[in-house]
């Protein structure tokens, strides 16, 4: 388990950011733009047990490697989300159990009310262009760019924002980081996870 701590900033127009450009960054680059593109399929019961506890399950497919991540729901403020989180790279589209017993899923895996009833609920699909960051303090940081959608069955939202994930070091420092990009570019903070983008369709789409 890791303590996932990052900034989430969301960009208020549909123009494509070219971090390149962005010359006071480029000091503190440790690697040239990554560029990936991630599906995630996001997993609950119909009625969404999972989130209603605090708790989210996604399998990653990243290329040819797959991901299982839980996350709790942690807080969120100004931005900046905090929650615990367990990722494990797997070697299929099945879940790993094992390893998911060791997360906060444990006793609904074994309960037969809930872990058969699990369905994919929605997914996201999007372009994610990533940048590893050291700071002047030595702060690491990892620069994440991300544009693309979250869907369900249904309805579909945008994704366009910048993550900001602390890897060692000050939070202090990343705020600071955070704020001079607010500055200078056309972005806001955002308090509003991707899971729970999807979840907010589940439920516009059910009152619709």
């Amino acid at each position: 388990m890791i303590l996932e701590q990052e900034i989430k900033l969301q960009v208020v127009n549909d123009n494509i950011i070219d971090l390149a450009a962005i010359e006071w960054l480029k000091p503190y680059w440790q690697s040239e733009p990554v560029t990936q593109q991630l599906v995630s399929t996001y997993f609950d019961t119909p009625d969404l047990y999972l989130i209603n506890n605090g708790v989210g399950l996604r399998l990653r497919q990243v290329g040819n490697q797959w991901l299982q991540t839980v996350k709790c729901t942690g807080k969120v403020q100004d931005g900046l989300h905090q929650r615990e989180e367990w990722e494990h790279e797997i070697g299929s589209d099945k879940f790993d159990l094992k390893q998911l017993k060791q997360t906060p899923l444990a006793e609904m895996i074994d309960d037969a009310e809930i872990w058969p009833n699990l369905q994919p609920v929605f997914t996201t699909d999007f372009e994610r262009q990533t940048i590893q960051l050291e700071l002047d303090d030595k702060t690491q940081l990892e620069l994440a760019y991300d544009r693309g959608e979250v869907r369900t069955d249904t309805s579909a939202k945008p994704i366009h924002e910048i993550e900001l994930e602390l890897k060692s070091g000050s939070i202090e420092s990343l705020k600071l980081l955070a704020d001079e990009l607010v500055k200078l570019l056309p972005v806001q903070y955002h308090d509003e996870s991707k899971a729970h983008r999807g979840y907010r369709l589940i439920t516009e789409s059910s009152v619709t």
